[in-house]
């Protein structure tokens, strides 16, 4: 009963304050940024959960395989990942829930695209290092001009 006890007021204690895993989660995630503008196959493989599922704005989803195929190939191509608003919560042990939005320019099989995408992404601890599990993004309506 006293582990109970102990544990619970352990879960309260980080909830109410700064999770103790924030710096790494944004150290993390600051690398696949990074690693999606300069894309290589073993930066984003060390990142990737090999469970990824990346939902694009356009539908199209990619697993762990295909979305690094298609940065080192150059068929997607990224010049711009600018955040507006970004958010971590820890629903659970091991689990981050990262939510925002950001401004972006690509090239995609030769289409250029510039927009405003609104995401839902999902972090894993997976032995002891923070992993980018799935991604959910759809583009956002430009902002409505100043009255």
């Amino acid at each position: 009963m006293p582990r109970l006890l102990l544990a619970l007021l352990l879960t309260l204690t980080v909830h109410a304050g700064e999770n103790p895993e924030l710096p790494r989660l944004t150290a993390a995630d600051d690398a696949r940024v990074a690693a999606m503008l300069a894309p290589t196959r073993e930066k984003l493989d060390a990142l990737l959960s090999p469970e990824l599922r990346y939902a694009h704005s356009n539908g199209q989803v990619d697993t762990k395989a295909a979305l690094i195929d298609s940065l080192t190939d150059g068929s997607a191509k990224y010049s711009k990942y600018a955040y507006q608003e970004r958010k971590f919560t820890f629903p659970a042990p091991g689990i981050a829930l990262m939510t925002g939005r950001f401004d972006v320019k690509a090239v995609v099989k030769g289409n250029a695209a510039e927009s405003t995408i609104g995401f839902l992404a999902v972090w894993r601890l997976e032995k002891g290092e923070w992993k980018f599990l799935a991604w959910q993004s759809c583009k956002l309506p430009p902002a409505a001009p100043a009255k």
